[in-house]
């Protein structure tokens, strides 16, 4: 038996990364998992190891900062395993073409920025949570980052986008506090995922020395993984956390307890 038999979960940017190993680590704990992603391919293989850890799961291909396909996400789930109880909020963007000071950034890098980071958020709240007040009530996760606490240079769409989500967080969980569903973020640090494989790609060199000179930056003297976010979220996820609503959690190796940014080594994600 696992800690959430019986119970649906929305992972939204499930197919890679830290989406991934959170819907796998549901699915072993005998959720029932639908992953919400623009990447069919990645997908169906997430879904597939969802199953293979023992849990039940769809993918819903779906951009999730346009209305239409989130409620679609919801109607699917709810759909095919009746309800929704958990949804976390984990899709986020961070393309290197988008690494300008505010004069250099388009228009259209900030909308696409701030619809992915932070306006799925409000979108698939706004159709999970009537699903979630049937059930009695449920747990809303944001992925947020180090960077909405304190940020680097550069990067003014992420920045203020992680800042809405730890800042929106906020808000729903007074809104919802009395129908029983808790809101709650993480902040991670420099996490091994696609996306900051990616930029130590860009940097050049050898990709693994990057990474570990990322890691070398933190407290802990490692980045972390997407099983140490999956840890989290399920810990959030639980009644072991029943008493926490509107709060957020850093998952960053001690990098924000250092008060400054290390050098300016390390991506978040």
């Amino acid at each position: 038996m696992g800690d959430f038999d019986g119970k649906v979960v929305i992972v939204t940017g499930g197919a890679l990364g830290m989406g991934r190993d959170t819907a796998i680590a549901f699915g072993r704990e005998g959720a029932s998992v639908a992953i919400a992603d623009i990447n069919s391919k990645a997908g169906e293989a997430t879904v597939r190891d969802v199953k293979r850890a023992g849990g039940k799961a769809l993918l819903a291909t779906a951009d999730v900062a346009r209305a239409g396909d989130a409620q679609r996400v919801v109607v699917e789930t709810v759909r095919a395993f009746g309800c929704v109880d958990i949804l976390f909020n984990n899709v986020g963007i961070q393309p290197l073409e988008s690494y300008r000071n505010v004069e250099e950034t388009t228009e259209e890098q900030w909308d696409r920025i701030i619809d992915v980071n932070l306006k799925s958020r409000f979108l698939m709240s706004k159709y999970a949570i009537p699903e979630m007040r049937k059930r009695g009530g449920g747990v809303i996760i944001n992925n947020a980052s180090v960077q909405g606490l304190q940020s680097m240079r550069r990067v003014p769409a992420y920045a203020a986008s992680k800042g809405g989500d730890l800042s929106l967080t906020r808000q729903m969980a007074l809104d919802y506090a009395g129908e029983n569903i808790r809101v709650v973020a993480i902040c991670p640090g420099t996490i091994d995922t696609e996306m900051v494989r990616t930029a130590a790609r860009a940097e050049g060199g050898n990709i693994e020395e990057t990474l570990a000179k990322y890691g070398k930056s933190h407290p802990m003297g490692r980045i972390g993984t997407g099983k140490d976010i999956a840890n989290t979220v399920l810990f959030l996820a639980s009644d072991r956390a029943s008493f926490i609503t509107g709060s957020y959690f850093l998952v960053d190796g001690g990098y924000l307890a250092l008060g400054a940014w290390a050098g300016g080594a390390g991506a978040e994600k």
